[in-house]
């Protein structure tokens, strides 16, 4: 058998295992593409399964819901992470820069403690006498 021939062959059985039609992947991947690119194989494949494994997310959240009959509000709260991932992105490094201003702060205290506060290092006697309860 010809490596082409080989090739076809290995083509039509991954084509088989594909949750979505192969055809219609590779036609919205090009339609969202610039014209002078070219789609390798594994990444079609990767792609199709990619899209599944998002369906089966999704759909394992909307498993959540205790009602027999799925609505859109349900698959919007269940899709909100794919659709909103810009403004996670930006939440989160918002957080982060907040943590890290919170970081700052407490490591300038820090040193502020360490310079007025500081214990004696000596070994003479302090003014200071616990509350033993003698006077």
């Amino acid at each position: 058998m010809s490596e082409e021939k080989l090739d076809k062959s290995l083509e039509e059985n991954q084509e088989e295992k594909l949750p979505f039609a192969k055809a219609e992947i590779i036609r919205l991947m090009k339609e969202n593409l610039s014209k002078d690119r070219q789609i390798k194989e594994r990444v079609k494949v990767e792609m199709n399964n990619f899209l599944y494994g998002i369906l089966v997310d999704v759909c394992s959240e909307l498993e959540k819901y205790p009602y027999a009959t799925i609505d859109y509000e349900m698959l919007k709260e269940c899709i909100y992470p794919y659709t909103n991932i810009k403004q996670i992105n930006q939440e989160r490094m918002r957080i982060l820069m907040h943590l890290n201003a919170i970081k700052s702060d407490c490591d300038a205290l820090a040193m502020d403690v360490e310079k007025t506060l500081r214990i004696k290092d000596t070994t003479e006697k302090d003014d200071f006498s616990p509350l033993t309860g003698e006077i």
